[in-house]
């Protein structure tokens, strides 16, 4: 028989690394109102299914005046375990050890649970709450957050990656994130920036708070950094819990299908959608009325808003919608909306996830600030992202599908599988008046009465989908009631679709 002593000692190790940074420090996380690292976890995965890597690692790093900071663990749990039945792996910082600040150790730890998911082909969820680089630990420190960037970027489009901004996210350490899939914050106790504000008053003598600088509402609605913001840490863990129900393992994983889903009731298309071109509506309801009841997950609600973009259910099967807003610019297509939709449809792609493309747009917005922003640079990522993806790409084109906005919103000519119209869909170089205008300037010069019916006159011969559906560029003109059935049946059909790649490295996407 082993001696007593033997597993006392193992226990007492074990009770010292889970108890993090001690009772202290967890009440002051507590205070701020966030989570501890553990807890976290346990909301996160299944019960009882969490085991955990490398508890008993240590910094080699020693430090005579603060014996806290060699604590077992070195401030990040890691381990995998199981989200709604299916395995994942985890990195969740420390706050209440050394300030979840990254040395030698911490980085090792990190590093080792990406390489295991990358190799077990399941996401991994990393949790951000720390104080960046810690300084005492020098160039060691800074080499693990770049062991963590290599790991993120082989990781790419081979298993979902999704960052959790719970605390401070500063320096070096906003970098992950920013290569993850997805990236999730908390309303109130998260923020993220390069460089704080107190160097910033330094350096630039610019005097900003942490949460102007980075804070949730911030990266939602202006930077678009952030993917979903929710009220606190429980909120953005159940949420991720969520969004894994909508996407593969890794990338060599078969599509979803759970149980069938049903239609949402009481909805109906042509209530939401005005046939006057001019009218506005919120594409949003369209979505739910198309996809399974409840099953929506909007993504960058808060940024770029004349887009929508997220995943849906239709019959149970992951589907990703990308969408004009008419609410917003009219649903003209600027340079953040182009980035917001090429880099979801890139996110698809990677994961084998049809594209429902839902077209109600008059163009790319014209104006100076948009060229000088790049607007053409931003609008070619749009183009390159639908012309590159090889999954199922079908679209709708609702109401006004103009000009370029016209080609770049997945057109017949650009690669889409299937395109259907309803009857009130306007495919044209561009609008009636502006047509009219150009068309028949001179005319018009001569009897400006002749302008109204030279505008209906436009509209009633070009202004229709029946001149693209008698040259092809419409598969089928639908009506809104056939909506979700001809788009279920179009992805099923579509469901085994391969196309041959030619050989080259990589595509040089116009960033």
């Amino acid at each position: 028989m082993w001696g007593e002593e033997v597993f006392s000692q193992l226990e007492d190790r074990k009770t010292v690394a889970s108890a993090g940074g001690g009772s202290e420090k967890i009440e002051k996380q507590h205070a701020a109102g966030k989570l501890t690292a553990r807890e976290r976890i346990e909301i996160l995965f299944d019960p009882d299914t969490f085991v955990e890597v490398g508890s008993l690692m240590k910094s080699r790093f020693h430090f005579p005046e603060a014996d806290e900071k060699n604590i077992p663990g070195d401030g990040v749990v890691t381990g995998y375990g199981r989200i709604n039945g299916r395995l994942a792996f985890v990195s969740s910082e420390d706050f209440t050890v050394a300030g979840g600040t990254l040395g030698e150790v911490h980085g090792q730890k990190i590093c080792r649970i990406q390489d295991m998911a990358l190799n077990a082909g399941a996401p991994i969820i990393m949790i951000n709450d720390g104080g960046g680089a810690r300084i005492e630990e020098g160039i060691d420190s800074l080499s693990g957050y770049a062991g963590i960037f290599l790991r993120n970027t082989r990781a790419s489009g081979v298993i979902p990656q999704i960052a959790v901004i719970l605390g401070p996210c500063a320096g070096g350490a906003c970098y992950s994130p920013a290569i993850c899939d997805f990236v999730f914050m908390s309303e109130k106790t998260s923020c993220m920036f390069i460089t704080g504000p107190q160097v910033l008053k330094t350096v630039t003598y610019e005097t900003v708070t942490k949460e102007e600088l980075g804070g949730a509402a911030v990266h939602e609605t202006k930077s678009g950094v952030v993917h979903v913001v929710r009220a606190d840490d429980r909120a953005c863990l159940e949420s991720v819990r969520k969004l894994l129900g909508y996407l593969p393992q890794n990338n060599r994983d078969s599509f979803l299908v759970n149980e069938p889903g049903h239609a949402c009731q009481n909805i109906s298309i042509e209530e939401i959608v005005p046939q006057n071109s001019k009218k506005v509506y919120d594409v949003c309801k369209v979505i739910r009325a198309i996809a399974d009841e409840d099953s929506f997950f909007e993504i960058h609600s808060g940024w770029a808003r004349n887009a929508v973009v997220g995943l849906a259910k239709m019959d149970g099967r992951p589907v990703g919608f990308v969408a004009n807003q008419p609410l917003h610019m009219a649903g003209s297509i600027d340079y953040d909306a182009s980035d917001k939709m090429a880099r979801f449809i890139r996110t698809c792609d990677s994961f084998g996830i049809p594209l429902v493309t839902l077209v109600d747009t008059p163009a790319f917005l014209p104006g100076i600030a948009q060229e000088h922003n790049g607007i053409i640079r931003h609008g070619a990522k749009l183009l390159y992202a639908y012309s590159e993806a090889t999954v199922p790409k079908i679209s709708l084109i609702m109401r006004k599908a103009y000009g370029g906005a016209y080609i770049a919103m997945n057109s017949k000519c650009m690669d889409a599988d299937v395109v259907f119209a309803w009857p009130i869909a306007e495919l044209a170089v561009m609008g009636a008046e502006g047509a009219v205008a150009v068309m028949k300037r001179r005319e018009i010069e001569k009897n400006p009465d002749s302008k109204d019916a030279l505008i209906r006159e436009y509209e009633d011969k070009y202004l229709n989908p029946y001149v693209a559906a008698e040259h092809g560029y419409v598969d089928e003109i639908i009506t809104p009631e056939e909506t979700r059935a001809r788009i279920a049946a179009a992805i099923e059909m579509l469901k085994d679709k391969s196309i041959p790649k030619l050989w080259k490295k990589h595509g040089n996407i116009p960033l």
